[in-house]
């Protein structure tokens, strides 16, 4: 990867389907509905295809499935089919895995795994995989991927997976409050830790968060940035200018979208380029 060459590092993209397999029918009606909570009908991209938009962008991306079986009931899409996706196109991707911290020690075992065959980190989705962060009854898993040197990605805030379904497609809210991962953060010390998007309704604890540990970053993806509460704008130019992250959620939002409203917003222009490459270039170790 020739990050000299990278017009941006899109940390939050996601692979919807493997190749050659039938859409799983619980994702189906999950992305319908968040489509239309996020305007439009979104692609559901293989792996393959996100390298293949990203490289026509200059850009590289993290990218993840989320293992939300025991939450969700969903069939979990493929850590391996990402894992090699990006060993076929290292120029433009960078695999994180994802397991469901409610299978217990086979998770651990499984986090092992993926480590050994290349993840750079692991994406946990609390709303979808209903579990709070800081039960202790997950820290061995935590443990395993702050030991490897890795990254732990954790959603925060509101979601669209599951909104405006009956009773929400029964995801709640609450897991996401970034102060779950305030704890996680204090007992492992070691682990370097992204909250994902605007944590709505709990923009001004994610932001203390990110201030008060110095292995918190913040992801900015999953909104438009015309969106983006005046408060994150100030910290994003201010005190948390080297830990903020450009992320899209593609393909529920593009990166092309995210970075034309970028543009808009008043940010420094010395600001810019660590948000959109070199914060998360140094955060990887590219």
């Amino acid at each position: 990867m020739n990050v000299a060459d990278l017009v941006a590092i899109d940390v939050h993209t996601h692979a919807e389907r493997n190749d050659g397999e039938p859409q799983d029918p619980v994702t189906a009606e999950v992305l319908e509905a968040a489509g239309r909570y996020f305007g439009g009908s979104p692609p559901q991209p293989t792996a393959q295809e996100v390298a293949d938009y990203y490289r026509e962008r200059r850009m590289a991306a993290v990218i993840f499935t989320v293992d939300d079986e025991a939450g969700m009931g969903r069939r979990r899409l493929g850590n391996a089919e990402v894992l090699a996706a990006a060993e076929a196109n290292p120029d433009v991707l960078i695999p994180f895995a994802s397991v469901d911290p409610r299978k217990g020690k086979l998770g651990v075992r499984e986090a092992r795994e993926w480590i050994a065959r290349g993840a750079r980190g692991f994406k946990f989705h609390p709303n979808t995989q209903a579990f709070w962060p800081n039960d202790r009854e997950f820290y061995a898993l935590y443990a395993v991927i702050e030991e490897a040197g890795l990254i732990a990605l954790f959603h925060s805030g509101t979601t669209g997976i599951g909104a405006g379904m009956p009773g929400g497609g029964g995801v709640r809210l609450k897991y996401s409050n970034p102060m779950a991962v305030d704890d996680v953060a204090a007992d492992f010390p070691g682990l370097s830790i992204i909250l994902a998007h605007p944590s709505f309704p709990w923009q001004d604890e994610a932001l203390a968060i990110a201030v008060h540990k110095p292995n918190v970053y913040i992801d900015l993806s999953g909104w438009s940035p015309k969106y983006f509460p005046e408060n994150l704008i100030r910290y994003t130019n201010t005190q948390l200018k080297r830990k903020m992250l450009f992320g899209s959620d593609f393909p529920l939002i593009t990166p092309d979208r995210w970075l034309a409203d970028f543009e808009r917003l008043d940010i420094r222009e010395e600001v810019r380029p660590l948000v959109l490459k070199e914060n998360a270039a140094r955060l990887l170790g590219l």
